[in-house]
């Protein structure tokens, strides 16, 4: 045991945990930490909003696999905090929120929990509901223990943001510190592990499938399942259609890749698996978005549903055959018990279908558009970057063309905001990505809208030296919302024009970062070439069309069978 301060015991607890970098804003409740920190060898970025410190720690978290740590202090600060903590909870991101709080009851008793101090929030009250596990602590000893454990939670079983709470006078309060490798956690016991008989069952009926369908959810990702995702695709000859929080587990350039499925999804991933009769889904949580209508999803097809956290089997679509497991550990025993069962599948009727619909609904283009249509933009993008450079998005029209047109090649390369659709997202989002990977390319492809919820970490990319590439599709309004309106509400358009306000370029400019305006696609190229090259963070502005829709689209209620508008 030493004796240390609750401050040090926090810094030194995060160092034993490997962190390497903090996003974050100081404030006074924090203070004792900002100044143990400043000697540590723990990088802080300095963001100029929580709610980007929030988005910052998620992004570096899916770059990386591992956990993000963010920091504000009390009050409002904390509360800044709860769009990124409750973007990070939909998604299962694994991130470890830090903030202060006013001195407990055994402090001044005129500055204490519970009397509405000055910058008082109940943060444990508030985030309970978008949290995997918070904490408020009573005392310095308490801190190591805390920590470890708040980093075993976040990134075990189905990840997700833990919160730690730190009161001021806990942070000042020098006691003797234990520091222990033990973790103990009462009801905390995630299975990893898959039942073999279930693999049995689930490897049977795939073996007898005639038109198995895979659908690769988040969780593979997760769980660095993308290999194995690829051999068992591949040993059985099943096309694989991924979730929107899927996109990248497995290569969209890949002959078996159906691309996305959903109300905004890939005709050919729609279609098809409407037609399999069994369906291999993988670390999923059916979401609305991406089933349609739950009646009519798969209603003729056998399912079998493998996901660690046991509250999504069954939730929202029926498993005919459970598998409770690490979707990494139960793929290798599938695996295993299918290349006992089967050779490698030949060219089957089955694959002449999928290749029949990829031309029917996926007809090539002719020759290269040069007009500055979003189609025609990201496949173009596509092209400029090297396999390994990481997208990130903002939300709404900008996100769902992404999901469309940009070939994800690899895990880990495209980063967006699924259940929440946090508007703002994308900008710090890759600022973190940028942080965990930084000899890779990062581009936010951004709608006008989305980036000026959180435009002002262009400061923390520049003063940080963090260069990140920002691509805003400029419509001048808000695109998806509009696009509702016009569909929906016979083009009643309220509250969705934005204007010509700012001047992207000029805003760049102002930050210190750089700008390019582009009216082609020849200049658009140049511009994204030189923003690769660049040392500072660049923003591309491309106009386009406030009347372009995204289409295909499953209207509200309807089944993803029922997609209408042409690809």
């Amino acid at each position: 045991m030493t004796k240390m301060s609750g401050a040090k015991a926090l810094i030194e607890s995060l160092d034993r945990q490997n962190v390497e970098v903090i996003f974050g804003i100081v404030g006074g409740a924090t203070l004792p930490v900002y100044d143990v920190l400043c000697k540590s060898k723990i990088r802080h970025i300095h963001c100029r909003h929580e709610q980007g410190a929030a988005h910052a720690a998620d992004g570096y978290a899916r770059a990386s696999g591992k956990a993000g740590v963010c920091i504000a202090t009390s009050g409002p600060g904390a509360t800044n905090l709860v769009t990124g903590i409750a973007n990070a909870y939909l998604d299962s991101s694994p991130i470890i929120a830090l903030t202060g709080q006013v001195c407990t009851t055994s402090a001044n008793t005129s500055y204490m929990i519970g009397r509405d101090a000055f910058q008082e929030a109940d943060i444990i009250g508030i985030t309970t509901p978008i949290t995997k596990h918070n904490y408020q602590l009573q005392g310095a000893a308490e801190i190591p223990k805390t920590v470890k454990t708040a980093f075993y939670i976040a990134t075990t079983g189905r990840p997700g943001p833990v919160l730690i709470d730190i009161p001021k006078d806990t942070q000042t309060e020098v006691t003797e510190i234990e520091f222990s490798d033990k973790i103990v956690i009462r009801g905390y016991k995630p299975t990893f592990n898959p039942h073999p008989l279930q693999i049995r069952k689930a490897a049977e009926l795939l073996a007898k499938a005639e038109k198995p369908v895979i659908l690769a959810g988040g969780g593979v990702i997760t769980s660095n399942a993308s290999p194995e995702l690829l051999q068992t695709a591949e040993l059985l000859m099943a096309p694989v259609a991924t979730t929107f929080m899927g996109k990248g587990a497995f290569p969209e350039n890949h002959p078996l890749s159906l691309g996305s499925i959903g109300m905004h999804g890939n005709p050919v991933a729609n279609k098809l698996l409407c037609e399999t009769d069994v369906l291999l889904a993988i670390g999923t949580r059916f979401s609305d978005r991406a089933t349609g209508n739950l009646d009519s999803f798969c209603s003729a097809a056998k399912k079998i549903h493998i996901d660690i956290d046991t509250a999504e089997i069954g939730k929202n679509i029926e498993a005919d055959i459970p598998i409770v497991a690490d979707a990494k550990k139960a793929l290798n025993a599938l695996h295993k018990r299918l290349a006992k069962q089967l050779k490698k599948k030949e060219k089957s009727a089955w694959i002449k279908r999928v290749k029949e619909a990829k031309e029917q609904l996926n007809p090539p283009s002719k020759g290269e558009s040069k007009d500055l249509k979003p189609k025609a933009l990201l496949q173009q993008l596509r092209k400029l970057l090297p396999e390994d450079a990481i997208i990130t998005t903002e939300v709404g029209q900008n996100q769902m063309w992404a999901a469309l047109y940009f070939n994800a090649l690899k895990p880990r390369t495209f980063i967006s905001s699924g259940g929440l659709g946090t508007m703002g997202f994308g900008f710090p989002a890759a600022i973190g990505a940028k942080v965990a990977c930084p000899d890779r390319s990062v581009v936010d492809i951004a709608g006008d809208g989305s980036f000026r919820m959180t435009e002002q970490e262009l400061a923390t990319s520049v003063m940080e030296d963090i260069p990140v590439t920002v691509i805003v599709l400029n419509n001048s309004v808000l695109g998806m919302v509009a696009q509702w309106q016009r569909m929906f509400f016979k083009k009643r358009y309220t509250a969705v024009e934005l204007g010509s306000v700012p001047d992207f370029v000029k805003l760049a400019e102002a930050y210190g970062a750089q700008g390019f305006h582009v009216e082609s696609i020849a200049e658009f190229s140049k511009a994204v070439q030189k923003a690769l090259k660049s040392n500072v963070t660049t923003v591309i502005d491309v106009p386009i069309s406030s009347e372009e829709d995204v289409v295909p689209m499953v209207p509200p209620g309807c089944g993803i069978n029922e997609q209408v508008g042409e690809y």
